[in-house]
């Protein structure tokens, strides 16, 4: 899941160069600002930490599931003009929304796919890295998500839930890789003073695929 406070863009938000526009940087972690959401939004600093793990390259091709706002996509594409993504989002009304998003940023290109994971995963082409944003516990998709990537690929998967974060750890233990909790705190403030505000904490695996493991049929 991608947590995040409900909100819309500023009109100017994502049109760079006009004046009173969210002024926007050339690597990952665009204001949240940027994105039209309801919610689901990997906000800024898991998203930057995010595509660094991703770690994007000219000509390959990200699988971006559970799309949310397309928000990883998005700044996927804006790493290279040869870099490709499709995202998979079930809710129509979000695969709308995605494709706003990136016709706003710039990276009309994002091909959108408006369906079930891991069912809508099987006619689309091998991925170079795969992000799990969303529906990590529908049954069966991590693993076909890790069997779509060819060695030297990269997965990465958030989640903010005890149930979704109990099987990363268990994929951590058979896959290797990294497991990390990315924790967030904003000042806010608290009367006359400033305290710091913490958003729920993310636990985050990332993990490049080093061999080919054989399939069922093969063992």
């Amino acid at each position: 899941m991608k947590p995040a406070r409900p909100g819309r863009p500023t009109p100017a938000a994502g049109r760079e160069g006009t004046q009173g526009a969210v002024p926007l940087g050339v690597v990952p972690g665009l204001p949240d600002e940027a994105y039209e959401h309801d919610g689901q939004l990997t906000k800024r600093h898991v998203r930057a930490a995010t595509l660094a793990a991703l770690a994007p390259r000219p000509g390959e091709l990200l699988w971006d599931v559970g799309g949310g706002s397309g928000s990883i996509a998005v700044e996927w594409l804006r790493a290279h003009p040869a870099c490709r993504a499709v995202t998979v989002e079930r809710d129509p009304v979000r695969a709308a929304r995605i494709t706003r998003n990136a016709e706003r940023l710039a990276v009309p290109r994002l091909r959108v796919v408006t369906g079930t994971a891991p069912r809508a995963l099987a006619e689309l082409p091998p991925p170079d890295a795969v992000f799990v944003g969303g529906g990590l516990t529908a049954p069966g998709l991590l693993d076909a998500c890790w069997t779509a990537l060819p060695v030297g690929g990269r997965l990465v998967a958030n989640t903010v839930t005890l149930e979704s974060e109990a099987l990363l750890a268990d994929a951590y233990r058979r896959h290797g890789g990294e497991l990390v909790r990315l924790a967030v705190a904003h000042a806010v403030p608290v009367g006359g003073f400033t305290g710091w505000r913490q958003a729920m904490p993310v636990t985050q695996w990332a993990v490049r695929k080093t061999v080919e493991e054989p399939t069922g049929a093969d063992r």
